[in-house]
């Protein structure tokens, strides 16, 4: 029941929150808006608020799948052929360096104001922390246990797929739940740099009328839509990794 309640007391305690700082700072509505009149203008354009919601969650979608597939395969080659570390390591390290945001520009270039600009916007920040996350899971397989599989002769692929993954899948979800959070950062800068949909390009488009309303309105869908997709994503790791420990030591011991 706690599990429930617990959300929609915070989400209840944010909101008095907000009015109270909109009722001491005495800002104008144009600068920040109320809650009620975020809620007023959500419900007023809610079929336009849900239809470019339905955009940027499809470019979020299509980002996870290719930046997993994409981290999870590098990841892969980055254990089983040690030569590739040498030039892999380096370009895995360079698609962080360089900023996401400076590509977003280059990338709506190329690949147009459509769908997959913003979905190739997504895969590049997903892309490191799975591939990161994983690869650092399969360098930390138990000394033990790659052991006793050499001496059962155990190959360098069989030893991967059958020791090395398992082991590492932990750390493989770690990296997923970051990847799942930051997703939506990827789908929106893309938006805002060029789009003909979604919820950051109507968030750009009401900003640029002064409708400071809509624009909350839009953004707390996104933030809405993001962590009920962090949740399911969550829920979904747990399920299928049950021996991995769910709590802290000192809270287990409790």
């Amino acid at each position: 029941m706690m599990r429930f309640v617990r959300p929609l007391v915070i989400a209840a305690a944010l909101v008095l929150l907000w009015q109270l700082i909109v009722w001491l700072s005495g800002a104008p509505h144009f600068i920040l808006p109320a809650p009620a009149r975020v809620a007023e203008a959500w419900w007023a354009h809610r079929m336009t608020i849900l239809g470019h919601a339905g955009v940027t969650l499809l470019e979020i979608a299509l980002g996870l799948l290719c930046g997993v597939a994409l981290g999870v395969s590098s990841a892969l080659t980055l254990a089983y052929f040690r030569p590739a570390r040498r030039w892999l390591l380096p370009l895995l390290v360079a698609s962080q360096a360089v900023p996401v945001f400076a590509l977003a520009p280059i990338l709506v270039l190329w690949l147009g104001y459509g769908i997959a600009s913003k979905v190739a916007m997504a895969t590049l920040i997903i892309y490191f922390p799975v591939a990161a996350a994983f690869f650092d899971g399969l360098r930390r397989t138990e000394p033990g246990w790659t052991d006793l599989a050499r001496t059962m002769g155990a190959g360098r692929w069989t030893m991967l797929m059958r020791i090395r993954v398992p082991a590492a899948l932990p750390a493989l979800a770690s990296g997923l739940r970051v990847a799942t959070a930051v997703a939506p950062i990827g789908a929106v800068v893309g938006e805002w740099v060029g789009a003909s949909a979604g919820l950051g390009y109507l968030m750009l488009h009401a900003n640029a009328r002064v409708q400071t309303d809509l624009m909350f309105a839009a953004l707390l869908t996104l933030a809405f839509f993001a962590v009920i997709l962090y949740f399911i994503v969550d829920s979904g790791l747990r399920r299928a990794l049950p021996w991995q420990p769910d709590k802290l030591p000192d809270q287990q011991q409790e």
